[in-house]
């Protein structure tokens, strides 16, 4: 197991990076403030360096939100997104602590879709990210890596992406809810207008709750 010190690089290369993406993103991005305590914990049971862009994020933030906080991706923890990566994993990827799990989970939208890197478990493609559609129930290769991955949550088009699932209110709905909270939607029954107009298509619900289906997939 490597120490905090070996997992800290001086330079901070993976941050840099991180941040060059996000000087002009075409996105909105909002990077939520760290506790050092609680980063340097996450990043020592993640034990990948901070040279690589997830070691980066899980050390220097305590999550991002983008497109107005549509999509979150996770860090070390923070009050508005208040899971740090390894923690959130926990139960899920992995049980016991130092344990390699078969993917690991690094983001999620507000309609409880997932995002995780796959270590085998998800499907062939190792090291891509992989994402657990809540219209689907499956889990299907999104045939990028990582730092590819942050890349389109900054500048990617998320509106065509999530052009089926955005309702006239998104933006308002996003906001009153918490960061362990999602919508859960009605996908079956009802046509697209239905659902980008009716608020009955939608409920809140706990990433605790909404996470089990994406996991019952894996089993499937």
């Amino acid at each position: 197991m490597k120490t905090l010190k070996e997992l800290i690089n001086k330079e901070a290369l993976g941050w840099a990076a991180v941040k060059k993406l996000m000087m002009n993103s075409k996105n909105t991005v909002q990077v939520l403030p760290r506790s050092p305590k609680r980063a340097d914990e996450e990043l020592l049971r993640l034990q990948i360096s901070t040279k690589s862009p997830v070691g980066a994020i899980v050390f220097e933030t305590g999550g991002i939100l983008v497109d107005d906080g549509w999509l979150r991706i996770l860090g070390s923890g923070s009050m508005k997104l208040n899971r740090g990566m390894m923690e959130w994993n926990k139960g899920k990827s992995y049980i016991n602590e130092g344990e390699k799990g078969g993917f690991l989970l690094v983001a999620e939208d507000v309609i409880g879709g997932y995002f995780a890197i796959n270590a085998g478990e998800l499907g062939d493609e190792i090291g891509k990210i992989y994402y657990f559609a809540p219209n689907t129930l499956r889990w299907e290769s999104l045939e990028c890596g990582y730092s590819e991955f942050i890349n389109w949550a900054f500048n990617g088009d998320l509106s065509l992406f999530y052009k089926a699932y955005k309702w006239d209110t998104w933006k308002e709905d996003v906001t009153a809810i918490d960061g362990n909270q999602v919508y859960s939607l009605m996908l079956s029954g009802i046509s697209q207008d239905e659902l980008i107009k009716s608020a009955a298509s939608k409920k809140v619900v706990s990433v605790q709750e909404q996470i089990l289906s994406a996991l019952k997939a894996l089993d499937s």
